[in-house]
Order: C-alpha cells, then sequence, then structure tokens
C-alpha cells in the first residue's frame, strides 16, 4: 500500500503531542543532542521534536516495517536529523550503542497499538474490519492471534482476556473460542467479533463500545509480547540516558503504567534503610520525577482524538550516574499461561 508523508500525518494524532516535547525539550537544548523515539510509528511525536528542537536528532525505533518505511517518507525533509532503525524498543542499548555510541538526552515511548496498524484492514488488529487473524506488530516473526487462539487452552486463554482485556466475561469467551475451534481452526476476524458477542450477555453488549474489543486488546498484547518487552525497555531506557537526560513514557493500559511506575519509583526513592543519620550517596535517588503521577489527557483532547481517553503520562529526568547495586534488575511480568498450559 502506497502512501506520501501528508497521509501519514492525516492519519494519526499523536497523543499529549505538545506535552510530550515541551517535558523533552530542555534536555534536547544542546547541539547534538539525542532522542531516541522507541515507538516511531507514524513519527508524529518525532516531527514535533525536530520541528520545534533545532538542535535534537532522533533515532526512531520500530518493529513494524511499513511503519518505519511510511515515517522514513515523512521525516526525509530532516535529512540526517533523522534515523529509521527496524528493532524492538527493548533492544534500546543495542541501537544506542551501534547508532549513537554513547549516552542519549532523551527517550520516547508512546506504548500501544499504532494508528497504522489499527487502519490496516488486513492485520487483523480490528474488531471493524474482516480479515486474517494476524496481530503482529512485525508482521515477519512470531505466533500470530489465530496461533493464540487455535493453541492455548481454555485456562490460558480465560487469563489472558482477564488480565489483559479486563474482559469481565472471560471465561465464559474462552469456553466459547475453544467450542468453536472444535469445529474449524480460527483464521479470521469476523469470526471472532460473532462469537465474542454471543458469548457475552445480551444485556452488557448496549453499553461500552464494540465487546470484542477487549478480546483484541488481550490478543494483540499476548501475540506481541508487550509487557514482557515493557518489562526490559524501561530500565534499559534510563540506562542509556545521559545525566540530565529525561524519559516520558505514555501508556493505555494498567499493567503497562505499573511497570513504569515502578521503575521512575525505584530511581526516584532513597534506598537506604530507614532512620540513618546520613544516607549514604550511592543510596541517593538518580531520577527525579517530572509529573507528579500519571497525567491524563485534557477533556478537550479526549473529545477530539479519542486514544487519548486511556493515556497515562510519566516523566523522569536522570540526576546522577546509577549505582552498580541499583541496576533495575528484570522482573518476569506474570504471564497468563506457562508451556503446559498450551494445547497442540
Amino acid at each position: 500500500m502506497t502512501s506520501t508523508p501528508d497521509d501519514a500525518a492525516e492519519r494519526h494524532v499523536p497523543v499529549l503531542l505538545q506535552r510530550c516535547v515541551d517535558l523533552l525539550a530542555p534536555a534536547l537544548a544542546e547541539p547534538g543532542a539525542v532522542l531516541v523515539d522507541c515507538t516511531l510509528g507514524m513519527g508524529g511525536h518525532t516531527e514535533a521534536v525536530l520541528e520545534q528542537v533545532p538542535t535534537a536528532r532522533v533515532v526512531g525505533i520500530d518493529r513494524d516495517p511499513e511503519a518505519i518505511a511510511r515515517a522514513s517518507r515523512r521525516l526525509e525533509r530532516f535529512g540526517d536529523r533523522f534515523r529509521a532503525v527496524h528493532a524492538v524498543y527493548d533492544e534500546i542499548g543495542d541501537v544506542v550503542a551501534d547508532v549513537v555510541g554513547g549516552p542519549v538526552q532523551g527517550v520516547l515511548m508512546d506504548l500501544g497499538v499504532s494508528s497504522l496498524q489499527i487502519d490496516e484492514a488486513d492485520r487483523g488488529f480490528s474488531y471493524a474490519h474482516d480479515a486474517p487473524l494476524d496481530m503482529r506488530m512485525d508482521p515477519s516473526t512470531g505466533q500470530t492471534a489465530a496461533d493464540v487462539l487455535n493453541t492455548y487452552d481454555e485456562r490460558a486463554l480465560t487469563r489472558i482476556l482477564r488480565d489483559y482485556g479486563e474482559e469481565r466475561f472471560a471465561q465464559r469467551v474462552a469456553r466459547a473460542i475453544v467450542r468453536r475451534r472444535e469445529q474449524r481452526p480460527w483464521e479470521r476476524s469476523a469470526e471472532l467479533v460473532e462469537v465474542v458477542r454471543d458469548a457475552i450477555p445480551a444485556a452488557t453488549r448496549t453499553t461500552g463500545g464494540n465487546p470484542a474489543k477487549r478480546t483484541f486488546q488481550a490478543l494483540r498484547i499476548e501475540v506481541n509480547g508487550e509487557l514482557e518487552v515493557l518489562e526490559r525497555a524501561v530500565p534499559a531506557a534510563v540506562d542509556v540516558l545521559a545525566v540530565g537526560g529525561r524519559l516520558v513514557v505514555e501508556s493505555y493500559h494498567s499493567l503497562e503504567d505499573r511497570i513504569v511506575k515502578r521503575v521512575l519509583a525505584a530511581g526516584a526513592t532513597i534506598s537506604a534503610p530507614p532512620g540513618l543519620p546520613v544516607v549514604p550517596e550511592e543510596d541517593q535517588p538518580y531520577l527525579r520525577l517530572l509529573t507528579r503521577g500519571a497525567e491524563e489527557a485534557s477533556a478537550v483532547e479526549r473529545e477530539s482524538n479519542p486514544r487519548s481517553a486511556s493515556v497515562r503520562l510519566r516523566g523522569a529526568e536522570r540526576t546522577r550516574p546509577t549505582p552498580p547495586h541499583r541496576r533495575p534488575t528484570h522482573r518476569p511480568t506474570d504471564r497468563p499461561h506457562d508451556p503446559g498450559e498450551r494445547t497442540r
């Protein structure tokens, strides 16, 4: 599918765009400052930074080759101030080492599914279009949503739908999915929408939008390992920041926000036992929080850009190097299944 730079701009309205730029700009003021946009998508946030902060360069990361192509066309006018890298954003350490060769001054993460993926009907992300049940952000690798639906047992499906989709009727939906695949394998999204709708009590279908949206969200998170990637990516983003560098993260799911909050809070907290008369230097905070809790979009933005309704924005600034004993360690997210819970 062909695209023009203007097409990319028109199809995607970045959430909390100016707030993100305002938070990042002070760290990007020196010539040669580098921002890593970990979720390049259609390039909206990157474009705003390059326009408003003439001293900044941006390295844009995305796992979706189509996003890389579209954003690169959109941002071509900035020349060597922009570079795109096809990678998953938990690989930020390797990307920065290879492309920049040293610490960076800013990192931005705009989590979740992009407008590009929702709008491309053949990707299977949207419950509004019939398409193959794919949902991979990188279509060249990994399991598809159809694989999940056809191989996970009822218990695993229930936990995915409950934990990732916050589906009240997770067990009913999972049971219906398993029952349906006994007749024929799952292949297309319209079939899933129909089965989910039938599994949910009629009295609850009249509110909250399409009843299948929570199932689609849960499958997308599972297919792309989004929470596991984020668990690795946030500590890695802190590691690549120079002193004075800033990290800004936009989350759209409570589990995402919890991961971000935990890492930032750990860095902004004294690690020494309470009651010490003098706190050792190595136990002092190495991050300064830039937001009071998680910021939300204004009512005006929520009205004009529905995707902003669930956003939670957090930011932090690195104040000093991370002491070796305080480097965040990856703690795996509670998985909604284990290999023994799959069926083949």
